[in-house]
């Protein structure tokens, strides 16, 4: 990297990007060849934003959870406030041990005014624990951080990733004008450019998909199967990718043929394991027609009059909704607006859950059903799940087999039906022979893949998507979003998937939740 150039580092799910970023940041070490060099003007003052970065934040916060010993009997943890004074004062910051109150110094209270923190917009949620935040509000603090940290190189990986539209543009305008700042005065290398008020990094930008790449960008680092294949202007490689896409289109009717016969196999390997999940009388095979759900067919899920908050901050109000057979929604609206815990509502990973009057699958929760009873008629793709598989560490064989007992990591030995059903799953998927792998030592985007392999093993009623496409590059994408359709079509199984990118919304969506925070309604139902 020369001055008066703006660097994408981009290639497929497991293709040696995430490595180089690591490599570059100090995490991974760099060993030149033998005639070989490596010369970093930034090191030891490299910081990263990744997907990875954040779910390993929210697991360490609750790795470090404490709520048994504190008076009161919740921990919160960290808050932003906190961490951002950890970050000024480049050390952890001690709380007290009865009350869980951390101990800030007097820059703390004026971080509401600091440009960093405007620029990010997370000056509302400076006092919310980090665990507590939504995936976009994470990233933003994280992003956040690393500009208060004053480290002189800042990769920004995938960093627009789960946030909604208005923060795309923000991020993507201050990237551009940034990088072109710092193109327009070249021969500073290793010196930060004023930028808003402080001292912004230079920047390096990595992303799974060329999608939304700011028009600063200049240069193009791919890599694939551990290798380089591209590196060079960013013109000749939007030349390459351009007959990359001419070529898949005239091969997409053939490749979806051949998933749609792959997915066709993997479902008869599990169609015994399938229909044990399933209600009395129906089974995996059956009502492929995906038609329109009988008026008279009990409701999924309703919510009626549904209220959840935290002391003033008011989440969801007033909200009624129900969810009938076949009726598979999009979720869209918002960083902060409530769509996660919407979800978590439904999986009962929200206590308030039982302060309301929620029915699902005709019980309304808290009249005796188990977790169990309900999570085994669900699917679930979401950041908490995904925190929570790193935390357990599986190889890619038992996460797929996981699905069908609906635990997080396996507790008991898996049948042959069992593994041959995750085998032919794993193939669909593209991880064939790569069943003994630990899922931690996949990049985030191919832990996200097999996540969402898990969720539908089971054909389950209904399958809670939440962004799911998080980390995924191209092919694998299109890979996902064609299994997610043909999945809704099937007749077995309803969908609620929320995503803030619109080129990811489903054909068979037909129904709108929109969440619109501090408008009375605070939400919008359509129907296309």
């Amino acid at each position: 990297m020369n001055s008066g150039e703006a660097w994408l580092v981009i290639g497929p799910n497991g293709g040696g990007k995430a490595d180089f970023l690591k490599a570059l940041c100090g995490q991974l070490k760099i060993l030149p060849n033998a005639d070989g060099l490596c010369s970093n003007l930034f090191d030891q003052s490299v910081d990263i934003v990744s997907l990875e970065k954040a779910a390993a934040l929210i697991q360490e916060e609750r790795a470090n959870d404490e709520s048994e010993f504190l008076e009161g009997g919740v921990d919160h943890g960290r808050s932003a406030r906190v961490f951002f004074s950890e970050a000024l004062l480049n050390k952890k910051i001690k709380r007290d041990s009865k009350t869980g109150v951390y101990d800030l110094p007097p820059q703390a209270a004026r971080l509401e005014s600091d440009p960093q923190v405007k620029l990010c917009g997370i000056e509302k949620i400076l006092d919310r624990g980090l665990k507590y935040m939504s995936t976009g509000e994470i990233r933003r603090t994280l992003l956040c951080r690393a500009l208060l940290s004053g480290k002189k190189l800042l990769i920004l990986s995938d960093p627009f990733a789960g946030l909604d539209a208005q923060s795309r543009k923000i991020l993507l305008d201050f990237f551009d004008s940034v990088a072109k700042r710092q193109l327009s005065q070249g021969g500073n290398e290793g010196k930060t450019q004023e930028a808003g008020g402080f001292e912004f990094p230079r920047i390096i930008l990595g992303m799974e998909r060329f999608n939304e790449i700011p028009s600063a960008i200049n240069k193009v680092l791919e890599f694939t199967d551990g290798q380089v294949s591209f590196c060079g202007d960013r013109s000749d490689y939007e030349k390459i990718l351009q007959e990359k896409k001419s070529s898949a289109l005239q091969s997409r009717d053939s490749n979806l043929a051949a998933f749609k016969t792959q997915l066709s196999s993997a479902n008869q390997e599990s169609a015994v394991l399938q229909n044990e999940n399933l209600p009395q009388g129906q089974n995996a095979a059956a009502n492929d027609s995906g038609a329109a759900p009988s008026s008279q067919e009990p409701a999924l899920i309703e919510m009626c009059g549904v209220n959840v908050g935290w002391g003033d901050n008011r989440v969801l109000q007033d909200l009624n909704w129900t969810l009938r057979k076949n009726e598979h929604w999009l979720i869209r609206g918002p960083n902060g607006s409530g769509k996660t815990t919407f979800l978590e509502l439904i999986t009962g990973d929200n206590m308030q859950v039982f302060s309301n009057d929620i029915k699902i699958f005709g019980a309304r929760r808290g009249s005796g059903e188990t977790i169990w009873d309900i999570k085994k008629k669900l699917g679930i793709v979401s950041y908490r799940l995904h925190v929570e598989y790193r935390m357990v560490g599986s190889s890619l064989l038992s996460v797929i087999v996981s699905g069908f007992k609906d635990s997080i990591g396996l507790y008991e030995k898996a049948t042959d039906v069992e593994i041959a059903a995750a085998k032919k799953w794993l193939e669909l998927g593209g991880f064939a022979g790569r069943e003994n792998e630990s899922f931690n030592n996949l990049s985030y985007g191919e832990q996200r893949a097999i996540l969402i392999l898990r969720a539908v093993v089971k054909a389950p009623q209904i399958l809670i998507l939440d962004e799911p496409c998080h980390g995924l590059d191209e092919n694998f994408r299109q890979k996902i979003l064609d299994l997610l359709e043909i999945v809704a079509q099937s007749g077995t199984t309803t969908l609620l998937h929320v995503t803030h990118d619109p080129t990811e919304a489903l054909a068979a969506e037909k129904h709108i939740l929109e969440f619109h925070p501090g408008e009375s309604p605070m939400y919008k139902i359509i129907e296309l």
